[in-house]
């Protein structure tokens, strides 16, 4: 029997449509065998092997905006604005366990070697080491130590990682990408700070609020910058890997409304992840 390989991609509050796809798939009654992620898959994809997803997907959409500031952990060094602690409070409030071998699926984290510039599969010790170093967005979260590497986002080498699934056993498989889009990649926005942006300003030191500022009124600000050129590279990289191991059924999202921190909008990022299986229903049967 075919063993089913679920590569959940990154793209930051766009992943949480990888719960709408597990949820989904689990009305078509499939069920993953390993799942792999990167960055927000990683995230996800850990929830989901530790049966843990439910409690994930309340948390989420119970999220607000004043939620997701109480996330923010500044910290100006070491190379990021954040230290990405909330992710260890909330891995311990969803009930996972400490180390990946003790997950009830199997399981790996991608990640990128700061140093060599490889990828790095994470599958086994720390679960927390393992998704904090996936989730590390150059320019926003600072890089993780993980046995003596100083690790970074995995979607700068493999943001959707069917390789991964099939180091796993996976004989099939379906890649979901959070930002697969069809409109630009950055709009111009009326004002040059949304609310959200304006709140978490306040907690900054003074000086470093200019990285926070635009020109104009319609010009990016620090943050667009730093998302957008993730989300151009990782793209590029996708595709490129794609072109040589392609997945058996590709999901590709339609979010290039949302962010990679609106954090708060998970019920239409989860919408999106049923629509995409609906959408290829007769292709993942087939599998």
């Amino acid at each position: 029997m075919n063993r089913l390989g679920l590569a959940l991609g990154s793209g930051g509050a766009r992943g949480w449509c990888h719960v709408g796809v597990i949820n989904a798939l689990r009305e078509m009654d499939v069920t993953p065998d390993v799942v792999a992620g990167c960055s927000m898959g990683a995230l996800v994809g850990a929830a989901w092997a530790g049966e843990r997803l439910g409690a994930l997907e309340d948390w989420a959409r119970g999220l607000t905006q004043t939620g997701v500031l109480r996330l923010v952990d500044l910290r100006f060094r070491n190379g990021g604005l954040m230290r990405g602690s909330a992710v260890g409070e909330m891995l311990r409030a969803l009930d996972l366990p400490e180390r990946i071998e003790e997950l009830k699926h199997p399981f790996i984290a991608v990640a990128t070697d700061m140093v060599s510039g490889r990828e790095v599969w994470i599958r086994e010790g720390s679960l927390f080491d393992a998704v904090r170093a996936s989730i590390s967005i150059p320019g926003i979260y600072s890089p993780h130590l993980v046995a003596g590497k100083w690790l970074l986002d995995g979607g700068l080498v493999n943001p959707v990682p069917t390789s991964a699934c099939r180091a796993l056993g996976a004989d099939k498989t379906i890649a979901v990408n959070p930002n697969g889009r069809n409109g630009d990649l950055w709009t111009p926005r009326e004002s040059a700070l949304d609310a959200l942006s304006q709140s978490w300003m306040q907690r900054l030191p003074e000086p470093m609020r200019e990285l926070f500022h635009s020109d104009g009124v319609r010009g990016p600000n620090y943050i667009d910058v730093v998302s957008t050129s993730v989300d151009i590279m990782t793209e590029f990289v996708r595709k490129t890997r794609d072109a040589t191991d392609p997945p058996h059924v590709s999901l590709q999202a339609d979010l290039s409304h949302m962010t990679v921190l609106e954090l708060y909008r998970a019920a239409e990022a989860i919408a999106e992840g049923e629509r995409l299986v609906a959408e290829q229903k007769e292709a993942i049967a087939a599998l």
